[in-house]
C-alpha cells in the first residue's frame, strides 16, 4: 500500500474513534437516569433534592457519564451494588454539575466497607518513618479515589453536618486537574487569580490561627493541615453549610460560587 494511502487510512481510523467517543460522551451527558435510579439518588443523597430544576438534568447526565467511565472495586470482600455507585457518583458530580470540568484521568474508585488502614512515609528532618494510618478516604492525582463506604453513605445522607468524605476527596480530584494538588484549581473563565488567592489565603490563615488557639471553626479543623486540605474542606462547607459560609466568609464564598458556577446559599 502506498505510504500516503496508509497514512490516510490511519488518520481516518483515529478520527473515527475520536468521533465515536465524542458522540458517546454527548449521548451520556444527555441521558436521564431511570425512575428507579433517580429515587435511589433522592434517598441516598438528599442534597440533590435542593438543586434548582435546570441543574437536575445536567446532574443526571454527568452521573451517567461518570458511571460509564469509572470502574468500582469493592475491597475486603465488599460487594459493590448500584446504590453505592449512584450515591458516590451523585456526590462527586455535584462539584462539576454546572461547569465544563471533568475527572478526565480518573478510572477507578476503590470502596472499603469502613475506615481502612494504609502505610505512609513521614519525614522528620532527615529521618523517614513508616506509619500505619486509619483513613476514611484517599485521592490520588490520576486516580484511584479510595473511600470508606460507611462514611461515604453517612456523608451523603446528612447534607448539613459539614462532613462529606466523597465531596472532600473529589475536591482533591478537582484541585489536581492543574497537574498539582495545592489548593489552586483551574479557575473559571474570567475569574481573577488575585481575588482567589486573597480570599483563600486570608481565610486559611484565620482558620489556622483559630484552630491553634482552640476556637471553634465553621470549616472542619482538618483544613488547617495545609492549603490543599483547606480547599477540600471549604468545598464541603460550601455545599453543606452555604448560608453560614456566605455570612462568615463572604469573599471565600464568592470565589467558590464563581469557581463552581453554583449558589447553594439560595437552594431549598
Amino acid at each position: 500500500m502506498p505510504f500516503l494511502a496508509a497514512a490516510l487510512l490511519i488518520a481516518a481510523f483515529f478520527w473515527h474513534r475520536r468521533y465515536s467517543r465524542q458522540k458517546k460522551r454527548k449521548q451520556l451527558l444527555a441521558a436521564p437516569l431511570t425512575p428507579e435510579q433517580r429515587e435511589i439518588v433522592r434517598q441516598l443523597v438528599p442534597i440533590t433534592r435542593q438543586l434548582p430544576q435546570p441543574l437536575r438534568p445536567k446532574l443526571e447526565g454527568k452521573i451517567s457519564l461518570f458511571l460509564d467511565q469509572i470502574t468500582f472495586h469493592g475491597q475486603n470482600e465488599l460487594e459493590v451494588n448500584e446504590a453505592m455507585k449512584l450515591s458516590i457518583a451523585a456526590q462527586a458530580c455535584l462539584l462539576i454539575v454546572n461547569t465544563d470540568a471533568w475527572y478526565d484521568t480518573l478510572r477507578t474508585v476503590l470502596i472499603y466497607p469502613s475506615a481502612f488502614r494504609t502505610r505512609r512515609n513521614t519525614h522528620d528532618g532527615y529521618v523517614v518513618q513508616e506509619r500505619d494510618l486509619t483513613m476514611l478516604g484517599e485521592s490520588w492525582a490520576r486516580g484511584p479515589v479510595v473511600l470508606s463506604w460507611d462514611h461515604a453513605l453517612k456523608g451523603g445522607l446528612d447534607a448539613h453536618d459539614g462532613h462529606n468524605v466523597v465531596i472532600h476527596e473529589f475536591a482533591h480530584q478537582l484541585d489536581s486537574l492543574t497537574g498539582h494538588t495545592n489548593g489552586i484549581p483551574l479557575l473559571s473563565k474570567g475569574q481573577a487569580y488575585e481575588g482567589w488567592e486573597k480570599a483563600m489565603l486570608d481565610a486559611y490563615n484565620d482558620h489556622v490561627e483559630r484552630v491553634q488557639n482552640g476556637y471553634r471553626t465553621l470549616i472542619d479543623p482538618y483544613g488547617a493541615t495545609n492549603h490543599e486540605e483547606f480547599f477540600a474542606e471549604t468545598i464541603v462547607t460550601f455545599f453543606e453549610k452555604p448560608q453560614a459560609l456566605q455570612r462568615d466568609l463572604p469573599a471565600l464564598y464568592t470565589q467558590l460560587a464563581e469557581l463552581l458556577a453554583l449558589d447553594p446559599a439560595k437552594w431549598g
